[in-house]
């Protein structure tokens, strides 16, 4: 690394601090981004600058967006009596990406974690209580993840909802799709035998 360049060492260094990228792969995207079309680089840069300053929160949702009121929540054709609640954008871009839901989401922004000193007041759960008083929600599907954290939250919220006149649900979990009983974890296949149905 010390026979490169200062800018080039800066840039690595930049890079490297990105999730889930290491030394090794931020010096090889450095090294395309020095072959690549000074146009191109300029877009990339531009692009990133631009993401950074225009994305918000949706002031309904609390998902991404890039403008007061995201694409999902102002999209009438969604069913808004149908809430689904995530942890975080990413959780909702999952399930929209399947196409199986056509509600309208709620993101939490995180989990309940004591531990962490997460409590009910550190996630968007004042602003889902508005949203379920002030709109016409039917019923809420709590879809936060199967951790510890992500259990804790659902039980949380579908207890706070026993004297809404909402339907609560939660999503099922367990065997995955192709999965091999033999591989999988004694939670999982315990999970999956407590939500088993009728084919």
């Amino acid at each position: 690394m010390s026979h490169y360049p200062l800018s080039i060492m800066n840039l690595v260094k930049n890079i490297s601090r990105l999730p889930g990228i290491g030394e090794k792969t931020a010096e090889r995207l450095t090294m395309h981004i020095i072959r690549s079309p000074l146009k191109e680089v300029e877009q990339l840069s531009l692009s990133i600058l631009e993401t950074r300053k225009k994305i918000g929160s949706c002031s309904i949702c609390f998902g991404l967006s890039d403008s007061d009121i995201c694409n999902i929540c102002g999209d009438r054709t969604r069913n808004s009596s149908l809430l689904c609640v995530v942890e975080q954008p990413a959780d909702m871009v999952a399930i929209e990406k399947s196409g199986a839901f056509k509600g309208v989401y709620h993101i939490l922004q995180g989990a309940m974690s004591p531990m962490d000193g997460i409590g009910p007041d550190d996630i968007r759960l004042k602003e889902l209580l508005s949203r379920i008083k002030d709109n016409n929600v039917k019923e809420i599907v709590l879809a936060t993840s199967t951790t510890v954290e992500g259990e804790a939250t659902a039980l949380y919220i579908a207890q706070r909802l026993e004297n809404y006149p909402v339907k609560t649900t939660r999503i099922a979990s367990g065997i995955p799709i192709g999965g091999d009983l033999k591989y999988i974890d004694q939670i999982t296949i315990k999970r999956a035998m407590e939500t088993r149905h009728a084919i």
